[in-house]
């Protein structure tokens, strides 16, 4: 069977068939690819945008988050307990109630998503044990628009990340480069935290092969692989398959297909 009828056909699970290892989950959700068909159309509103963005995120976080936070087992009453003293208890997991979790908003195209998933989490897990970083990072670019590195400047950081699960709700997973860099510096100067969950909505190759030979306690989570830059026989085969010839990136390191500038067409800044 070959990769597209494989593909066809359905993982039979919740994520899609990949050769990039155990730790890439590509999720198998098609109103998240929908969303993401809407969102990177010239054609939408901002107001739609923006709620179908909010629903990406929502969708990654109960994902990776249901499978990768600590759990616990419990004997929760419920109100039926009132009547059913015995029965009317809820017998199984939820999260770790001792479980840090740090959300980290790599401004400005992260705002949106790391809010999300901040009050999502407050929801179930105190807000004692759930915070929310800001990092004000940019793409630093030579003269012909080429990716040279990441500017790190003004950064908002509450503390430090030891033994702490990291989320990285940053939007579109390109060359990765910000994303090592944002780890570095917690690295450097706020400790290592137990595990890093990368919440892409879109990936590459060259951001899932960059990200995950710097950190071997990172895992991700994307609702789309995008490599459209590879040659035919590349797309032809199962993702991973010829990582090495993967290409998801134009020579100014965006996206392809992808969905344009996410930082200028969130915030509405084309300056």
């Amino acid at each position: 069977m070959d990769y597209q009828a494989e593909m066809r056909g359905g993982s039979g699970g919740w994520e899609l068939p990949h050769r990039y290892g155990e730790r890439v989950h590509i999720l198998d959700n098609v109103y998240l690819l929908s969303a993401l068909a809407r969102i990177g159309s010239p054609n939408v509103a901002h107001r739609d945008l923006m709620a179908l963005l909010r629903s990406v995120y929502q969708t990654l976080l109960m994902t990776g988050c249901g499978r990768e936070l600590p759990r616990v087992k419990v004997d929760e009453p419920t109100r039926m307990a009132a009547t059913q003293p015995h029965r009317g208890v809820y017998h199984g997991a939820i999260f770790d109630p001792a479980a840090n979790v740090v959300v980290v908003d790599i401004i400005r195209a992260g705002i949106v998503p790391s809010q999300v998933c901040f009050e999502l989490l407050t929801a179930v897990l105190s807000e004692k044990r759930v915070r929310l970083d800001h990092l004000n990072m940019a793409r630093r670019s030579d003269d012909a628009g080429h990716v040279t590195g990441v500017d790190l400047s003004g950064s908002k950081i509450g503390g430090g990340v030891d033994g702490c699960v990291m989320l990285l709700p940053d939007p579109m997973g390109a060359t990765g480069k910000t994303t090592v860099r944002a780890l570095e510096h917690y690295h450097a100067q706020y400790g290592k935290p137990a595990k890093i969950v990368a919440l892409p909505m879109i990936a590459t190759p060259e951001y899932l092969r960059n990200v995950l030979e710097a950190y071997d306690n990172l895992v991700v989570y994307t609702a789309r692989l995008d490599r459209g830059m590879s040659d035919p026989e590349v797309l032809a085969s199962m993702p991973g398959t010829y990582w090495d010839r993967e290409r998801g990136l134009d020579e100014k390191s965006y996206i392809v297909p992808g969905a344009g500038g996410m930082g200028e067409v969130i915030n509405n800044s084309w300056c």
